[in-house]
Formats: C-alpha cells, structure tokens, sequence
C-alpha cells in the first residue's frame, strides 16, 4: 500500500543516510585529528589512561631536565676535585724535593704557599647555579640530584634523588674574604710551612698530611664518578622509558590512517548511495500524481 501520509521508504532511507553521515563524520574527524581517541566519550578506560600517562611522561621530561642540572652540579664538583688532586700532588712533589739537605726550604715554601693559594681558588671557584659542592659545613646536609619520577602500584607518585654527602667531602669548611680555605679535607695541607728550621721529621709529618688529603680526595672523587655514572645511566633510562611510554599512548588513541582512509572511501561511496536511494523513495509519492490525471 502507498500512502501520502507515511513514506516508509523514505523514512528508512533517511535512517541509514543519517546513519551513514555519522559514521562519515567520526571517520573525518580521526582522518583530521590523528586520534581514534581524542575525548573522554570516544572511549573513557583508554582515555583516561592516556591522559595520565600523558602526564607522567611529562613529569619525567622535567626529571630529565633536572637531571641534566644536576649533572652540571657533579660535574663541576668532579673538575675541582681532580684540578686539586694535581695540585696536591705538585705539593707533595715539593715536600719531596725539601728532603733534601741541601736545598733551599724558604724558596720551595714560596712556590708550597703559591700552590695553597690555587687551591683555595679551585675551590671557590666549583660553583654552579650558587651551590659549591667543595666549600661546605662540616655539619651541611647532604645535596641531591632529581633522577627521576616514579608512580607506584597504589597510585601515588614520587620524585627518586641520588645524593651526595658534601661535608665529608668539600675541600673546604669554609672560605674566608681574602680566599684563605680552612677547614676541610685540605685544612691540614694548608698549614703546610717550610723553612730552612725545617727538620726532616716536620717534612714526613708534612708527606703523611697531603697522603691522608689524597686519600680523602681520591675516595670523593671516586663518589662524584659514581654519581655521573648514575646520571648517565638514568639519563639514557629516562630517554627510552619516554619513548616508551609514547608509543603505548600512540597504541591506545592513535588512528590507523590506512584503515581510516579505506573507510573515508567506503563511506563516501555509500553516501552517494543512499542520497540516490532516498531521492528514488521521495520520488514513489510523486508518482500517485499520475493516478489522479
């Protein structure tokens, strides 16, 4: 039966060509978009794990920048405690050279003073960013360096730190006005003072001291190169853990622009199609008109 008033035909043209506009226009949007997952509504679980770790990825790019200061601090430490050690070591090249009976102390003194004098230069000098990790309290706190950025199972976040204990390695306990260091690794080693009074048990007591400072020196130049290690070897974890974490991000929300693209055509196609079928069912009710003549 025809009827005027209801055009079934019409009326289901119309649903699959709305039907088919909607698919059409998802279909645009992720071609436009990239993401098959762009809102809370496309799909919620996915979305919001995106979202957080979205997120997290970039709080651990602030932990790698900060890493990178951090690297900075450790490296500026280990330039002045190995530029030390060879001065050190010039020191105790000279109390080697005063053993000897014959040669001049009070001269071999002006070059020991000369040497102390570099020594407390290198020393305020290891600054960076206003923190100097060689001049440092005996009772300072130990300095940390961000290495990274960790959720836990519960889903509480923290920030992980490595550390470094500057008191019982600083060259210095503190620097006076006139760039005298005291204190310190190398407190000993700067009341070094020859003279031709100088007996041969002074200068042994005198190679014991820069023995015990190099000692010293050595195990905290021996934790600062443990440190870069540690840094570089979070720096290169945090790269691959971003990469990572971008691609699982990518598998959950990214649009697979091939099959996208295949379905963009398809749709097309079935538009026109279904605009040509409605048009054919509009046109059945005009067709009563010729009953009528």
């Amino acid at each position: 039966m025809t009827s005027v008033n209801h055009n079934s035909s019409a009326t289901s043209a119309l649903q699959t060509l709305r039907n088919i506009n909607s698919n059409l226009e998802d279909t645009q949007s992720r071609v436009s978009s990239g993401y098959k997952v762009e809102n809370a509504s496309d799909n919620a679980a996915y979305w919001s794990i995106a979202t957080t770790m979205r997120s997290d990825n970039k709080a651990l790019g602030a932990a790698t920048d900060a890493l990178g200061v951090g690297a900075a601090k450790v490296d500026t430490g280990y330039a002045a405690m190995e530029s030390a050690i060879d001065v050190v070591n010039e020191i105790k090249a000279k109390l080697v050279t005063a053993t000897e009976t014959s040669t001049d102390k009070d001269q071999i003194q002006l070059e020991v003073t000369k040497l102390q004098e570099q020594l407390s230069s290198i020393a305020q000098g290891a600054s960076f960013s206003g923190e100097n990790w060689m001049v440092a309290a005996d009772n300072a706190t130990a300095q940390t360096v961000v290495d990274g950025f960790v959720r836990n199972d519960d889903g509480t976040v923290k920030v992980t730190t490595a550390s470094y204990n500057v008191a019982s390695y600083a060259l210095f306990s503190a620097v006076s006005d006139d760039g005298v260091g005291s204190g310190g690794i190398l407190d000993e080693t700067m009341g070094i003072t020859l003279s031709s009074a100088s007996t041969a048990d002074e200068i042994a007591g005198y190679l014991d001291t820069v023995e015990t400072a190099l000692s010293e020196m050595t195990i905290g130049g021996a934790a600062l190169g443990a440190l870069t290690t540690r840094i570089d070897l979070q720096t290169d974890y945090g790269s691959k853990l971003s990469d990572a974490i971008e691609e699982g991000v990518s598998r959950l929300v990214d649009a697979d622009m091939e099959e996208e693209s295949a379905k963009l055509s398809a749709l097309q196609t079935q538009q026109q199609l279904a605009i040509q079928s409605l048009s054919i069912a509009n046109s059945s009710s005009q067709n009563l008109m010729s009953l009528f003549q």
